[in-house]
């Protein structure tokens, strides 16, 4: 149990190209060491490129349609029952989807070498937009790990 109060939820402006919250929340986790031009600047320019490529007008679709993409709708936790730990699979909740989407997909474009960061990101949005790619791999092993435990999913409702 947490003690005394927890913080409040803080309300995410949207960013000021295409007014979308979504979109504001990736470039803040994209963000390091607190240089937000920095990040946008790559974010933008991923999301242009690809959009470019797609013949594509509207960004923010794209933004979306990949977001919906790799949103994971399982997971599987850990959950402690009689001496012995069960991968129990739980739905997740909308901010954790986009929280784990944004991550897997940072982490499979930071992963790839030889190109800047824009590049690398746009070439990961595009293989998310075709199901294939780091994050969309993560997202079918998260479903993959869910479904074989399926067994003790008893085990959530205690």
């Amino acid at each position: 149990m947490p003690r005394g109060k927890s913080a409040p939820k803080r309300q995410t402006i949207p960013e000021p190209k295409y007014n979308s919250v979504l979109l504001s929340k990736f470039i803040n986790m994209m963000m390091q060491s607190g240089k937000k031009t920095v990040a946008q600047r790559i974010v933008y320019s991923a999301l242009e490129k690809v959009a470019a490529a797609k013949n594509e007008t509207n960004v923010l679709k794209i933004f979306n349609d990949v977001m919906e993409m790799v949103k994971p709708q399982v997971e599987v936790r850990s959950k402690r029952v009689g001496g012995a730990n069960y991968q129990v699979p739980m739905p997740v909740s909308t901010e954790r989807q986009n929280a784990l989407a944004f991550r897997w997909i940072i982490n499979a474009a930071s992963a790839k070498k030889g190109k800047g960061m824009a590049d690398k990101l746009a070439e990961e949005i595009t293989d998310a937009l075709n199901n294939t790619g780091g994050a969309i791999k993560k997202k079918d092993e998260t479903h993959r790990m869910a479904e074989a435990n399926k067994a003790f999913a008893h085990f959530a409702r205690r």
